[in-house]
């Protein structure tokens, strides 16, 4: 095993070859769900991924299609009534 797979940030991923032998393969962690930018809560529509995986995604898929794609629907909400109510549409 090389020195730079003895880190806690790759993954082991016990694989069974056809001659019968178990093999570890080194993957790299998934990174952590993206969160609301104002109340902290999981987005949803965001890929979890690595960066390489998901620029080979399509724009649609790489975030939701909302205006304010950083905000959860309910902030989301919030902050458009608060525009509309003061007078400045988006």
């Amino acid at each position: 095993m090389r020195p730079m797979y003895k880190s806690g940030s790759w993954k082991k991923k016990y694989v069974r070859t056809p001659g019968g032998r178990t093999v570890i393969h080194f993957e790299r962690r998934k990174p952590k769900v993206a969160h609301c930018a104002m109340c902290g809560k999981p987005l949803n529509g965001y890929p979890r991924g690595r960066p390489g995986d998901i620029r080979k995604l399509p724009k649609t898929a790489k975030r939701p299609e909302r205006p304010y794609p950083n905000l959860c629907p309910s902030c989301m909400r919030k902050v458009m009534k608060a525009q509309i109510r003061a007078g400045t549409a988006i």
